[in-house]
């Protein structure tokens, strides 16, 4: 005996559902859906310079040609080539910044997933009997279904929601470009501080010698009587200023070492960090973009733009969200006591709903006023990153200008304590000078010969710090190649 189905996936419910004409016309509704809120976008106007003011008197030209993407090769070194292609490869941070693009990726097919349909299926058997000796079975019920749910989006939130994913998608791509300028620039600075710190150690060696060299003339003429206890004590507390500051230099070369391996992903001494003399390194020219081409060569400008356009949505959403909303439900159901006869018994049904807030103890209001407030950060967040980048070329310019100046002089300075050294020494052999003189030139000697090894690696580093400010080669995507 087949018994009726008890129930089935698919009901009309009076109370809920539309008529069929009422169903028609908000149908209509959707097609001159045209009544979506539209939210003006936040002025992106900011102020920028005709001409970056600083650089005008460096010695070397400013052409308005932009940064290569390859800016390190500039240095000329297969050295830090390697480096900066292990950074780019291996480090954490970088890696972490693909991994967020993809969590970015998935959160924007969410949000334009209430843009479609959802279809579910479902289907059930149950079966109906007495418990009893003789087991009288009432029947069988097999049910199968789809249904579907819509809810119109004529005020636009769902496609704002979208928007606003679809923006926090390209923050994060540029955001991720930004972590990766910034780990390259960084493994180029730690670089060249690495070689700047073996070569000062080098120089602390040499140093070490001369002090030893003079010590042991110094005790030789103490022995002869022609030197003092005083001069004595005075040139081995000098030799021993120069272990210590030896001992301080190897140090920092090792703090170094240890610092550009963590960048790049790897642990101290996984990785071969030769590096070469800095005298070896070509400076590289200070170059200059336009100032307005910087607003496309920044991938964090592009990032800030980015996260103002995903508040610009935000802000339309949560207006959207303060108004009432349709929802439209509709499905195919098959019910039968056999599985071959299920599908001789179709029932469907539609219904449409339409839902308003009443009050939500000002939770919308609220919502929308942070929303509001967001955007006024970001806004302000964009405008202080493209100040900020203006002001990053500026003192990289300036960097470099004010470098090259003390370099030249420098140079004449040490030129000038390598003549004074060699002329005390020689007229302290021959008895014509006293120590006090040989000390002066020799302290002067070594940190005239440290401090070009300073100025040397502040040139290469703030070369460094201008390729960086001006994006690094970054480019906004589909822009024209200059």
């Amino acid at each position: 005996m087949r018994s009726k189905p008890t129930s089935l996936p698919f009901r009309r419910n009076a109370t809920a559902s539309l008529s069929l004409r009422s169903l028609t016309l908000v149908c209509a509704a959707v097609v001159v859906s045209g009544c979506a809120l539209h939210e003006p976008p936040a002025s992106r106007d900011v102020a920028t310079p005709s001409a970056f003011q600083s650089g005008a008197g460096a010695s070397t030209p400013l052409p308005g040609h932009p940064v290569d993407q390859a800016w390190w090769q500039a240095f000329g070194s297969p050295s830090l080539d390697r480096v900066i292609a292990m950074t780019e490869r291996d480090s954490l941070d970088v890696a972490a910044a693909y991994a967020r693009v993809r969590q970015a990726q998935a959160l924007a097919r969410i949000a334009g997933a209430p843009l479609l349909p959802s279809l579910d299926g479902n289907a059930s058997a149950s079966r109906q009997g007495r418990i009893g000796g003789n087991a009288d079975v009432s029947g069988t019920a097999l049910t199968l279904g789809v249904s579907a749910t819509y809810e119109l989006d004529f005020w636009g939130a769902n496609r704002a929601a979208r928007d606003s994913a679809l923006a926090q998608l390209r923050a994060s791509a540029f955001d991720r470009d930004t972590i990766r300028l910034t780990a390259t620039a960084g493994a180029a600075n730690l670089w060249l501080a690495l070689a700047a710190a073996r070569e000062r150690a080098s120089i602390a060696t040499q140093q070490r010698d001369i002090a030893a060299e003079v010590l042991r003339l110094v005790r030789a003429q103490a022995r002869a009587g022609q030197a003092s206890p005083l001069d004595l004590a005075q040139q081995e507390g000098l030799y021993d200023a120069q272990l210590r500051n030896l001992a301080a230099r190897r140090q920092d070369a090792t703090d170094s070492e240890n610092t550009l391996a963590v960048l790049t992903g790897h642990h101290l001494g996984d990785v071969p960090l030769d590096t070469p003399m800095l005298d070896a390194l070509t400076a590289p020219a200070a170059v200059a973009s336009l100032p307005s081409d910087l607003l496309t060569r920044r991938p964090d400008i592009a990032r800030a733009e980015a996260v103002l356009a995903a508040s610009d949505a935000d802000v339309l959403e949560a207006r959207a969200r303060m108004l009432p909303s349709i929802s439209l439900t509709g499905g195919v159901g098959f019910s039968g006591g056999r599985l071959n006869t299920v599908l001789e018994n179709p029932i469907y049904s539609v219904a449409a709903s339409l839902s308003a807030p009443i009050f939500h103890g000002g939770a919308l209001a609220g919502a929308r006023d942070l929303r509001s407030a967001q955007r006024e950060a970001a806004l302000a967040d964009y405008r202080k990153t493209i100040v900020a980048a203006f002001g990053d070329v500026e003192a990289s310019l300036n960097a470099i200008d004010g470098i090259e100046r003390q370099q030249d002089a420098q140079q004449r300075e040490l030129t000038q304590a390598r003549t004074a050294f060699t002329l005390a020494q020689s007229r302290y052999r021959a008895g014509a000078d006293t120590l006090l003189t040989l000390l002066d030139t020799q302290r002067t000697l070594f940190t005239a010969l440290d401090l070009q090894v300073q100025l040397r690696l502040a040139r290469l580093q703030a070369s460094v710090a201008l390729y960086k400010a001006l994006g690094g080669g970054w480019q906004m995507p589909g822009s024209a190649n200059s």
